[in-house]
């Protein structure tokens, strides 16, 4: 039985030897056509070398964008930048369950490894259907009757109910990779295990419907929320400040989330107000430079604001350093720009440097730890998902690992 406490089976459970195919989520930003590395590589990485060097045949699914956009490419690339962190070569075939892809299947000695294209260009692949449906479309069954075994490494993408990610573990026997595990461990956490000390979550970013039905989810499980980003604006305008509204009509932050959502921040600032820390002030730019002003002091909008200010960082980071365990969503400011990054970057270094259980979650916040020089090990779990990751946290199942479960 495997030791994972996520109820479905890990690598530790893989027999020895096997032609497995495993998916991973290798989905990256394309430049000139080519992609471009990132976290995900290494991370998958682990996954891939531990199948390699088990002696394992392993053949990789993924995918890259969507038919009809600028990033829908090849993943030929991918195979030569996963080959760099793998210290080992990665074979390509430009065809996922043709007559090429099974030679190619077919010819893969233990210890090799086969990446097949992107398997988004597969018409049974994209409509979300139920798994059922899915493990009878001709890509499934072309394929599935080649491998012993099926691994799930893909948690960034286990949201979608796509053929590679539910059809394959309803016919073969199926098994959670390294990152579908830890990632799966981490973003559970917060519902599923036990703090006896306070516990806080740190909200921002720009997608603010996200994170505000997080919070509503999470409610009962957090004892402080500190706000920053479009949410934080949001909330300070339910409590009756002039702010968290568009400037520019044609720019749509704030106001069309604030109509889908006021009256659940409204309501949530009234039950819960003792959970719920505003920013006491705030950062602008004033001719190319970082200025702040108190909230209290803001008579109207008339700039906008790019991060959280100085007292209101520290009075966060003080909050962390008293707390037992911390989930970030979102970062609290625009900090790609160094004089904004002062609340992102001061919150995520008092983590650091506090013995709590932490997990960082979404693309943009946890590239700020790489940014400003931030040690990961530092932190318990930085997560790779998006879409995911706020599945996780707001209490939705994960079409991916439902399906894994069930194998």
């Amino acid at each position: 039985m495997s030791t994972s406490t996520a109820s479905f089976d890990t690598l530790d459970d893989l027999d020895p030897g096997q032609r497995v195919l495993v998916r991973l989520d290798l989905n990256s930003p394309i430049e000139d056509g080519e992609p471009q590395d990132n976290r995900r590589f290494e991370r998958h990485a682990e996954t891939v070398r531990e199948l390699a060097e088990a002696g394992h045949r392993v053949v990789l699914l993924a995918h890259q964008g969507r038919p009809g956009r600028d990033d829908f490419v090849s993943l030929a690339g991918h195979a030569d930048i996963l080959a760099a962190h793998l210290d080992r070569e990665v074979a390509f075939v430009e065809d996922t369950y043709g007559e090429r892809a099974v030679d190619a299947i077919e010819a893969l000695e233990a210890e090799e490894v086969l990446l097949l294209e992107n398997t988004r260009m597969c018409e049974d692949e994209l409509p979300e259907e139920a798994p059922e449906a899915k493990a009878e479309t001709e890509f499934v069954r072309a394929l599935a009757p080649h491998f012993d075994a099926y691994v799930n490494d893909a948690y960034s993408a286990a949201h979608r109910s796509h053929a590679s990610l539910v059809g394959f573990p309803l016919v073969l026997p199926a098994y959670a990779g390294r990152v579908m595990e830890t990632e799966y461990e981490a973003n559970t956490a917060i519902a599923s295990k036990e703090f006896d000390g306070r516990v806080t979550m740190v909200v921002g970013g720009t997608k603010a419907t996200d994170v505000i039905d997080v919070m509503d989810n999470l409610g009962d499980a957090v004892d402080n929320f500190l706000l920053g980003g479009i949410a934080g604006e949001l909330f300070l305008r339910a409590d009756g400040r002039p702010l968290g509204f568009d400037l520019d009509p044609e720019q749509d932050l704030y106001d069309s989330q604030w109509e889908a959502n006021h009256d659940l921040v409204e309501g949530m600032l009234t039950e819960r107000r003792d959970q719920i820390t505003l920013a006491t002030d705030l950062a602008y730019d004033d001719d190319g430079e970082r200025a702040e002003v108190d909230v209290a002091d803001i008579d109207e909008k008339d700039v906008s604001y790019l991060d959280v200010g100085t007292r209101t960082a520290e009075a966060y980071a003080d909050v962390v350093r008293d707390s037992e365990a911390v989930f970030v969503k979102g970062a609290l400011g625009v900090f790609e720009e160094e004089a904004f990054s002062v609340g992102t970057v001061t919150v995520l270094e008092a983590i650091a440097e506090t013995d709590c259980f932490s997990v960082v979650g979404g693309g943009d916040t946890s590239r700020a730890i790489g940014m400003y020089g931030l040690n990961e090990a530092d932190f318990d779990h930085v997560s790779i998902a998006g879409g995911a990751y706020i599945r996780a946290l707001t209490g939705q199942p994960l079409a991916g690992v439902e399906a894994l479960k069930r194998s």
